[in-house]
């Protein structure tokens, strides 16, 4: 779908969803992206010109403006007839963003993949010895391991191979990050290992 002058996307940023068009600028809770830097939020749907789509197959494109801080939230605390008053303070801490395109990102990258194909030739891969299909694909952790809670992975680790235990173990370490069930696939890990 093009975006024209009236298309919207409602994207997904920090639990919360937002309305957005092209050259919008809004405050979100803040965001680990850096000051000048882009990224492509989760887009939830797309539409205008009086049609939609659910989930779309499309990118939406945005800046980091800058890091704010929200106005400040007066907090007041009062008992009667003992003359206790207490007053705090509060400020959200903002990230400000402009949405630069709405689908123009991804049409851009999807027609110049083919084109690069286009141009280089292909050349015949010379003959290798052919591996076992287990050898060739990497572990990967167990099926359905992204539901697992901690007392899961515990429980279960001891039955998985060292390859999905390794798998788990770098899973968790660049995605989760989950004290629990990294001790759990560590000690789980050893224990395989002194059997072998």
């Amino acid at each position: 779908m093009a975006a024209s002058k009236s298309s919207y996307a409602i994207i997904s940023l920090g639990g919360k969803q937002y309305r957005v068009r092209e050259g919008e600028k809004l405050l979100v809770d803040r965001l680990k992206t850096d000051e000048g830097k882009t990224f492509n939020p989760d887009v939830l749907f797309l539409g205008g010109d009086g049609d939609g789509t659910l989930s779309p197959r499309t990118q939406v494109t945005a800046k980091v403006v800058g890091h704010v801080l929200g106005d400040k939230i007066r907090i007041g605390k009062r008992r009667a007839k003992t003359g206790y008053r207490k007053q705090t303070g509060f400020r959200a801490h903002l990230s400000q963003i402009e949405i630069q395109s709405i689908g123009g990102a991804a049409k851009r990258a999807t027609a110049a993949a083919p084109a690069a194909e286009k141009e280089q030739p292909v050349a015949k891969p010379k003959a290798e010895p052919k591996a076992s299909p287990a050898a060739a694909a990497p572990a990967q952790p167990p099926r359905g391991y992204e539901d697992f809670t901690v007392a899961d992975i515990a429980e279960k680790a001891k039955r998985w191979k060292v390859e999905q235990l390794e798998a788990a173990l770098r899973f968790e370490q660049k995605n989760a990050n989950r004290k629990g069930a990294i001790a759990a696939l560590e000690s789980a890990l050893a224990a395989k290992q002194e059997k072998n």
